[in-house]
C-alpha cells in the first residue's frame, strides 16, 4: 500500500510538471520508476525495462487529456498526424524490438543522453529556425520511423522531438506542440504494446505485471496525472515558466544521473 501512495505521489508530481513546463511526464517516471522498482527489490536486470514500458503505458492515459485540450483550441494539425503516424507505429515496433537486445545499461545511458539534450534545450531556450517546408507522405512517414523508435526506447510521447521537427518545417508553434500531443497518442499506443510483447513470458517479473509493465505503479500514476496535468497548465501563466524550466532541467539531470549511478552500481 505505501508503494501504490508513492505511485500516485509521482502521477501528480509528473502530471503537474507535464502541464505547466509542457514537458512529457517520462523524463520524470523513469528515474524515479528505477529507484522505486530497485527498493521493491524487483529483478535487477529488468527494472530499467519495466521502468520504461510502466511510464510508457502512463503516457497512453495522459495523452487523451492532453489531445483533448488542444484539439479544443485548434492546435492540431491533423493532416500531418495521419501521415506521420504509420512511421510511428513502425518506429515503435521497431523500438519494441531493440529494447530486448539492447542492454539494460545501454538503456539507461541512452536515457541519460536523453535528459541531458532536454536540460540543455530548457536551460538555453534552444529552438530550431523555420527553414523548410513539411516534406511529403513518404518523407512525413520516415521523419516518423525515427521519432517512433527513439520515444520508445526512452519512454516519451515524442514532444522532445516532434515539435522540433514540425518547427523547423514551418508549422507555427501553437499548431506543432498541440499536433504533437495527437502524434504522442500512436507512440503510446505502440510503445506500450512493445513493452508488453518483448517483456511476455519472461520469468522472474513482479506479480501484477504485463509483460514489462507494472500495473499498479500505470493505475495509480495515470489517474493522479490527469487530475493534475489540468492545474499545472492553469498556471502556466501565472508562474515564472522559464525560470522554473531551467531549475527543472537541473533536477531532471540529478535525477538521471542518480538513476545511471544505481544501474550502474547495483
Amino acid at each position: 500500500m505505501n508503494y501504490w501512495l508513492l505511485y500516485l505521489l509521482l502521477g501528480t508530481f509528473a502530471g503537474f510538471l507535464a502541464g505547466l513546463l509542457g514537458i512529457g511526464g517520462g523524463s520524470v517516471m523513469v528515474p524515479l520508476l528505477v529507484m522505486l522498482f530497485a527498493a521493491q527489490g524487483f529483478p535487477a536486470d529488468e527494472i530499467m525495462r519495466m521502468a520504461l514500458g510502466t511510464s510508457m503505458a502512463a503516457i497512453l492515459f495522459t495523452s487523451i487529456a492532453s489531445v483533448r485540450a488542444h484539439h479544443r483550441h485548434n492546435a492540431v494539425r491533423w493532416a500531418i498526424v495521419a501521415r506521420i503516424t504509420p512511421g510511428i507505429l513502425a518506429g515503435t515496433f521497431l523500438g519494441s524490438w531493440l529494447v530486448r537486445r539492447v542492454p539494460a545499461t545501454g538503456l539507461a545511458f541512452l536515457f541519460f543522453a536523453f535528459i541531458v539534450y532536454v536540460a540543455i534545450q530548457m536551460i538555453l531556450g534552444l529552438k530550431p529556425k523555420p527553414s523548410r517546408e513539411m516534406p511529403g507522405a513518404l518523407g512525413t512517414a520516415l521523419a516518423g520511423v525515427g521519432i517512433g523508435a527513439f520515444s520508445c526506447l526512452v519512454a516519451i510521447g515524442g514532444g522532445a522531438l516532434s515539435v522540433p521537427f514540425m518547427t523547423w518545417c514551418n508549422v507555427k508553434m501553437q499548431h506543432a506542440i498541440g499536433t504533437s500531443s495527437a502524434i504522442g497518442f500512436p507512440i503510446a499506443i505502440g510503445g506500450t504494446a512493445g513493452y508488453i510483447w518483448s517483456g511476455w513470458g519472461i520469468s522472474g517479473l513482479p506479480s501484477h505485471s504485463l509483460g514489462f509493465i507494472h500495473l499498479p505503479a500505470v493505475i495509480s500514476m495515470a489517474l493522479a496525472s490527469v487530475l493534475t496535468a489540468p492545474w499545472g497548465a492553469r498556471l502556466t501563466h501565472r508562474l515564472p515558466v522559464h525560470r522554473l524550466r531551467q531549475i527543472f532541467a537541473a533536477v531532471l539531470l540529478l535525477l538521471a544521473s542518480k538513476m545511471l549511478w544505481q544501474l550502474l552500481s547495483g
